[in-house]
């Protein structure tokens, strides 16, 4: 919807011409630094993990502002800019979608709440077993030259304390299969919610257990599913008021 295809400025205020001029940007410059990621990585000789890192916050960003108005059919159900939209935006999709029962969502939730978790566990793992270079009134980080070829801190150290406080083989002996692991748990986890919203977009919903129980004579027994169906009608009534009549029988 370009300002030119408008009858005034106005209109295209109205009828939500800035937002879609800001998210097709924001993707298109999203886009070309996933790009410049992977190419300033190919000229100085790295691998491109660190594209493929970024690759997850761009296919989420492009699954909430460009795949879900596309399977909705207007950008005015896609993600607003706002704070209070989005987290408005979040409640329509649960009433609309049911996405705490999609098993993609479920694996986002495990990646950003386990990559927090292993992040914190090894930076403060890695800082509790530095190797000591300092006087006791210095800072620990004084402890340490930038380029130096030693380690700084005792991986076996840390491998003896992790391996002790759960088990052996829950610690990594390998510094390179560790910091994959950290870098590919949560990157995996969006990528999946990202495909998540995308099928979402065109309707293929989280489970549906409601009335699933019922008694020998044919009564419903409601669990959780039921609850939080009766939660989703709620929102979904409040979000478009003049759309639905209740009761539903």
């Amino acid at each position: 919807y370009p300002i030119w295809e408008a009858a005034s400025v106005d209109e295209w205020l109205y009828d939500g011409g800035p937002y879609q001029m800001v998210v097709c940007h924001f993707l298109i410059g999203v886009a070309c630094y996933l790009g410049r990621e992977w190419e300033l990585s190919f000229r100085l000789g790295m691998r491109p993990w660190i594209f493929v890192a970024f690759s997850a916050p761009v296919a989420a960003a492009t699954a909430v502002f460009l795949i879900y108005p596309i399977g909705q059919g207007s950008f005015s159900d896609g993600m607003p800019l706002g704070i209070s939209g989005t987290f408005n935006s979040m409640l329509v999709f649960q009433a609309e979608h049911n996405i705490l029962m999609h098993p993609f969502h479920m694996a986002g939730v495990a990646g950003v709440f386990g990559g927090s978790l292993f992040s914190a566990m090894h930076g403060s793992l890695v800082t509790s077993s530095l190797i000591r270079e300092t006087a006791e009134g210095e800072s620990t980080n004084y402890g340490y030259k930038f380029g130096q070829e030693e380690e700084t801190y005792n991986i076996v150290a840390a491998h003896g304390y992790f391996g002790r406080l759960i088990f052996q083989y829950a610690s990594f002996n390998n510094s390179r299969s560790l910091h994959f692991f950290l870098a590919a748990w949560p990157v995996v986890g969006i990528w999946l919610t990202a495909l998540g919203i995308s099928t979402m977009a065109f309707n293929l919903n989280g489970f549906n257990f409601n009335q699933s129980i019922v008694d020998s004579q044919g009564r419903v027994i409601n669990t959780w599913a039921d609850i939080v169906n009766r939660a989703n009608l709620g929102m979904e009534v409040m979000h478009e008021r003049n759309a639905h009549n209740f009761p539903l029988e």
